[in-house]
């Protein structure tokens, strides 16, 4: 079977409190929709995954979806979900899938066994969900008094992915929207209205989707405490020479010299490059970009930096947290250091918050407190999935 994921992010997700839609939250180092894009796009069974965004969020869903293989491009979404949901289906149609996983996109922690289990029962029912049995008392509430207990025998709490066969439950979201029908819950709704048999899969405690603030408190708690972490360490040295300014951090600093190299000289971002490839034992900088090879001559370090983070990344780690120090008599580090942050952050697309750059002296001694040249020292964390 042709099996095409289809994530719906086009949420404003206010429940989760002021800040970006919950889907585009940091969660470890990343947005929570990279995490739910890479469990689909990783997986063997699905061919394709296609994301339904806010018009708003583009530029949003383009750094979380960076890097990663077999997206096809984002289409946008309607006024409600079952709307969103019906124009991604309608997007599959050129694809021609045999069958579809609809997904949340603030379901971060689905799991591969969980595609596993809604793809397998597909092959003798048209439709699929996983759901956990509810375990607690249920009972009505009158007058903010407790009332009569509602039996909880065969009720389950539904999750997501929910699968299907792509014809039947393309021709379901069409007559739904054809008859008035918006007010449909999920998409297992609107396949029951269309009479297609749904099979129930065990889900997953795990497969929570964030709605609130708590959740999103939940989902970090759940991620640090998931993985391994390692921590890599680098540093650089490059003297003055003739020039009016030094690059450092990817920010350009006005000075009464610059610095030789190879490249750009910038001894910030290659501190940091050698820390990360530190931490996935992947050499240095020198062996990824011989100084003995003409293509790099001038280079700007922000591509070497981009490089040691896609390396990561592929991997399987996650850039968590990155501590610089730029050792120098001058120039002056201070004025530039939000600037260093942001530009860093830019190309490991990590939050600012998690880059450090910070700067110190010898106090005249050694060849940074003659003026001669800057050094860099730099100490990179990553989270191994």
């Amino acid at each position: 079977m042709k099996i095409v994921a289809l994530i719906v992010a086009a949420g404003r997700g206010s429940r989760a409190g002021p800040g970006a839609p919950k889907q585009f939250r940091d969660l470890g180092g990343e947005p929570v929709l990279r995490h739910t894009l890479r469990r689909f796009a990783g997986h063997p069974g699905v061919e394709a995954v296609l994301t339904v965004i806010h018009p708003d969020d583009r530029d949003a869903f383009e750094e979380a979806a960076a890097g990663l293989s077999g997206l096809l491009p984002p289409v946008t979404g309607g006024d409600t979900r079952q709307a969103s949901v019906l124009r991604g289906l309608e997007a599959l149609e050129s694809e021609a899938p045999d069958a579809v996983l609809i997904h949340d996109g603030a379901r971060p922690f689905v799991s591969a066994r969980l595609i596993d289990d809604t793809i397998e029962a597909l092959q003798t029912h048209r439709g699929a969900m996983p759901g956990l049995p509810v375990a607690d008392t249920l009972r009505r509430s009158h007058d903010g008094l407790a009332g009569d207990a509602v039996p909880r025998d065969g009720l389950w709490r539904a999750q997501t992915p929910q699968a299907f066969h792509y014809p039947s439950i393309l021709a379901a979201h069409r007559a739904a929207r054809d008859g008035g029908n918006a007010s449909y819950t999920d998409d297992v709704a609107v396949a029951a209205a269309a009479g297609i048999d749904v099979a129930v899969v065990p889900g997953d405690e795990d497969n929570f989707k964030i709605t609130s603030a708590e959740d999103l408190m939940r989902a970090s708690s759940t991620i640090a405490g998931t993985g391994e972490y390692r921590t890599g360490q680098g540093f650089d040295v490059h003297r003055f020479g003739p020039g009016d300014h030094v690059m450092l951090c990817g920010v350009k600093v006005a000075h009464s010299q610059g610095l030789l190299g190879h490249s750009d000289a910038d001894a910030g971002l290659h501190a940091i490059t050698d820390a990360i490839l530190g931490a996935i034992a992947q050499g240095d900088i020198g062996r990824h970009f011989p100084p003995s090879d003409p293509q790099w001559k001038g280079a700007s370090s922000d591509l070497f930096l981009a490089h040691a983070a896609r390396l990561a990344d592929e991997a399987g780690a996650t850039v968590t947290h990155v501590d610089l120090t730029l050792i120098c008599e001058k120039p002056k580090i201070g004025p530039h250091a939000d600037a260093m942050r942001e530009r860093i952050s830019d190309i490991l697309r990590i939050g600012p918050e998690r880059v450090s750059v910070k700067a110190t002296t010898t106090e005249g001694l050694g060849f940074t407190g003659r003026g001669e040249g800057i050094a860099a020292q730099a100490v990179a964390t990553l989270r191994f999935r």
